[in-house]
């Protein structure tokens, strides 16, 4: 149905109030056009409260598709078009509510409000849940890592206002980020501790451990703090130590006790050895028992996701692969995977895809999708390589 172009028009409200089996007329608004600056949007019930109380923000760079945030979860926008005409009518002024003669006879005396249509929408935006795109935000943290010779030029640092304007993640979701990259915020700013810097800080602290008679599982707070920075370490940083290689077990007023994490300790100095390239398993197994702190007990199974082994006839070598180190886009992690090894079994693949999340699409998704399992027969572990 055409709008007739009609000088006086109605609003929503008669088309939102009209009984069924019945009709209106339509017409063009005064103000009929493309109206590009106005674009329909679909969206799923349980997020209108957030965008009608202004919850949401729209993030992205000019060179960037712009994604959709709320509080806790990232939507990708799509546009979908209309095979069939949209009309927007907007709300009616109530002064223009006026009869229409071209509508006064019998045939239309339940009609004489007409709906004026301002724009026929070719179609409307749709929201489609993603992943948060975090590897952006390790790429502007590692910049400038905060070091032992920090300066005082701040020009290529970020604060929380500036991570959210870079990065296409909800703030819930860019804080687990920077959780998971080991960052601390310092000055005001966010930072990576460089990695030879935050290593002496650990083992200063092992040190003084040591001197002191500290119990790894019981470290107070403030008596670690108070020593690494009589050693020259600022009280952050020692705070920051803690946090990264262990976890608060009791908190009481004025002071908190830690115990370091015996994995977390262990995969730190495993990451040490192997910096330099692949060891044979033997070397490599009785340098890392050495290098461990006294009551900590290292084994292979702690080095899940972080290393890889092969075999060079009878012997085993190792080398360091970090999951840590993958990009977090799907597509992305499973090319870097086909690039170190053409062919995984799943015993050695699965520790470096159970951290991709893809809102709705499971892990046996993502196997369907990147990946061609082979399996000779039912007895035979399967083999995966790129699809």
């Amino acid at each position: 149905m055409e709008p007739q172009q009609l000088g006086c028009t109605g609003g929503a409200e008669a088309v939102l109030n009209l009984q069924p089996n019945s009709s209106i007329p339509i017409a063009y608004h005064p103000h009929f056009g493309p109206h590009d600056d106005l674009i329909l949007l679909e969206i799923d019930g349980k997020l209108l409260p957030d965008i009608l109380h202004q919850k949401v923000t729209l993030r992205g760079q000019l060179n960037e598709e712009a994604v959709l945030c709320t509080q806790s979860k990232t939507y990708s926008i799509k546009f979908v078009g209309n095979s069939n005409s949209v009309f927007l009518i907007p709300p009616a002024d109530q002064s223009a509510l006026l009869e229409h003669p071209q509508y006064s006879d019998e045939k239309y005396d339940d009609q004489r409000v007409v709906a004026s249509v301002i724009k026929v929408a070719p179609g409307n935006m749709e929201l489609v849940e993603v992943a948060p795109r975090l590897d952006k935000l390790k790429l502007l943290l590692l910049e400038n890592p905060y070091t032992s010779e920090e300066l005082s030029e701040k020009e290529e640092l970020y604060k929380w206002n500036d991570l959210i304007d870079r990065v296409q993640a909800s703030d819930d979701e860019l804080r687990s980020g920077l959780q998971a990259l080991s960052a601390v915020e310092i000055d005001g700013y966010w930072r990576i501790v460089d990695e030879k810097y935050m290593d002496t800080i650990l083992n200063m602290l092992l040190h003084n451990s040591v001197l002191n008679d500290w119990s790894l599982d019981a470290l107070s707070e403030d008596e670690v703090a108070g020593v690494l920075e009589s050693d020259g370490f600022p009280c952050k940083l020692g705070l920051h130590c803690l946090q990264v290689h262990g976890s608060k077990v009791d908190e009481g007023v004025g002071h908190s006790v830690w115990k370091l994490d015996e994995r977390r300790i262990c995969i730190h100095f495993a990451r040490k050895i192997l910096k330099d390239g692949k060891r044979k398993m033997e070397s490599f197994m009785e340098e890392w028992t050495k290098k461990v702190p006294d009551g900590m007990q290292a084994s292979f199974d702690m080095l899940e996701g972080e290393v890889l082994t092969e075999k060079f006839g009878v012997e085993t070598w190792v080398h360091a692969f970090s999951v840590s180190s993958l990009p977090s886009n799907p597509a992305e992690r499973f090319s870097m995977l086909f690039q170190e090894r053409p062919k995984w079994e799943w015993k050695d693949l699965q520790p470096y895809i159970r951290d991709l999340t893809v809102p709705g699409l499971s892990s046996e998704g993502l196997l369907l999708k990147y990946t061609r399992k082979t399996q000779p027969n039912s007895d035979a572990e399967p083999v995966f390589s790129a699809r």
